[in-house]
């Protein structure tokens, strides 16, 4: 499995998953829209260790849903979830999904 990218979301297929259950399936939200990325379909849990968020999908496939993005499709498996960072000359920051007025 590739990893898998959406804005400032990539999913990075993992051979375990540790942590906790959490009660949502949202994997961030946008720090400038507020709009969310989370599973809108498919049958998936989260979970959450050492402030690391790793999604499992047990259905065939998982929508990954984000109202400024095309959905994606999660295949069956297991994943970590990571906020990409970029760097500036002020140093490392999170990549921001960013909203452009036409």
């Amino acid at each position: 499995m590739q990893p898998i990218r959406q804005g400032d979301v990539i999913l990075l297929p993992v051979q375990q998953i540790e942590g906790q259950k959490i009660p949502h399936l949202t994997l961030a939200e946008g720090e400038v829209t507020g709009h969310k990325h989370r599973i809108t379909d498919g049958n998936a849990e989260l979970y959450e260790k050492d402030s690391t968020l790793y999604l499992r999908v047990f259905s065939e496939s998982a929508l990954l849903a984000h109202k400024e993005h095309k959905a994606i499709s999660i295949p069956q498996g297991d994943w970590m979830v990571k906020i990409q960072r970029e760097y500036e000359p002020e140093g490392w920051r999170y990549v921001t999904d960013l909203k452009v007025n036409a």
